[in-house]
């Protein structure tokens, strides 16, 4: 795994994530994972790319999509795409279940960070699970 990749609809909850993650509490863990934060850019993937493109993007760049809202709307949505195509050699898609609690809620907020640092550290051993949901 090379670094992660916040989707469109998390920028700031990740941002808060990586705040939480350079914390005293969290760093020398966060350091050891040594992962990159990666960007749409960097990867030269399109903001605008369906589900089903990004899923295949982030799986050839060994990246993990962090996530909110990827639905279940079409064969080409972020669930079906997962459905279809999983293996299981593939990298999970990490779905925060309340982006909203992540800005407003430092307990929760915390919750969330030890729970994807956890997940982060046995990275080899939830390989194709599909999604997971955070907390």
């Amino acid at each position: 795994m090379k670094g992660v990749l916040a989707d469109n609809d998390v920028q700031r909850q990740v941002e808060v994530l990586l705040h939480i993650f350079e914390t005293e509490a969290w760093q020398d863990v966060w350091r050891h994972l040594n992962i990159q934060l990666l960007s749409f850019e960097i990867l030269g993937i399109l903001r605008s790319a369906s589900d089903l493109e990004l899923w295949r993007e982030c799986q050839n760049h060994e990246v993990i999509l962090i996530t909110a809202n990827r639905n279940d709307e079409g064969p080409e949505s972020l669930e079906s795409t997962i459905r279809e195509f999983n293996k299981p050699n593939n990298l999970p898609v990490f779905t925060l279940a309340n982006p909203k609690r992540v800005l407003h809620d430092r307990d929760y907020v915390e919750l969330v960070a030890e729970r994807l640092l956890q997940y982060l550290l046995e990275i080899e051993r939830i390989r194709g699970t599909g999604r997971l949901y955070i907390p």
